[in-house]
């Protein structure tokens, strides 16, 4: 029986990344809303105001792209800003929190 030659494996050529432009930051988006990081002292007014633990605050992944974009860390409390067209504007507090 006839012996089979073994084929030497292909080598590919990878494809060189090409630079990618800058990406504009996502809180210029005109759909996003303001968001910052309460200072400590700001924050314990917040929930001293509405007599809540940050447990009890409506919570935001950190791995949010927004939380991101602001640096916040978890246990941060974030300020959201929106515009509503009944209410003017309104302001949201969230907890940061872990996960993906």
């Amino acid at each position: 029986m006839p012996t089979r030659r073994r084929r030497k494996p292909v080598k590919k050529r990878r494809k060189e990344a090409k630079p990618r432009p800058p990406q504009p930051s996502i809180l210029e988006h005109e759909l996003v809303p303001k968001h910052r990081i309460l200072s400590p002292e700001e924050a314990e007014e917040v929930l001293r105001r509405y007599c809540v633990t940050p447990q009890q605050l409506p919570k935001i992944l950190a791995s949010d792209p927004v939380v991101k974009e602001i640096g916040a860390k978890p246990g941060d409390i974030i300020e959201i800003i929106r515009d509503s067209e009944t209410a003017g504007k309104t302001i949201y507090y969230r907890v940061v929190v872990r996960g993906e």
